[in-house]
């Protein structure tokens, strides 16, 4: 049994040697249905520079990872700054935004200014 990586049974020098609508048509509907309409001008431009960088900043959340991204770097904005995202093969068909968290762990500590006196209350435990 081979250990080589495959995407709905096309391995990954299939998958390059594809064009973006032969890729779209193994994605799921919603992938298929962006990718058939036209990449926006902001997904073209973050591809012609990947083909030029190894890594690329944007905030284009909303764009499915294609064949032609794997093993460049994409630092993706989270809201607050930018979060690299290292594209590897079980990533495609997936969206940026995936990888990127927005939002942080919640620590509960003490109670917070003006708390009333009945939620002041910390058990010992």
């Amino acid at each position: 049994m081979s250990d080589e990586f495959t995407f709905r049974g096309k391995t990954m020098d299939e998958l390059e040697e594809m064009n973006l609508n032969q890729f779209a048509d193994l994605l799921n509907a919603r992938g298929r249905r962006k990718i058939k309409r036209g990449l926006r001008e902001n997904e073209k431009k973050i591809l012609k520079n990947l083909k030029e960088k190894d890594t690329v900043r944007t905030h284009e959340r909303n764009m499915i990872i294609v064949p032609e991204m794997v093993g460049k770097t994409v630092e993706v904005y989270n809201g607050q700054d930018f979060v690299p995202v290292e594209i590897k093969e079980k990533m495609l068909g997936h969206y940026l935004g995936e990888f990127a968290k927005t939002r942080k762990r919640v620590s509960h500590s003490a109670p917070g200014l003006g708390a009333t006196r009945s939620s002041q209350h910390v058990p010992l435990k």
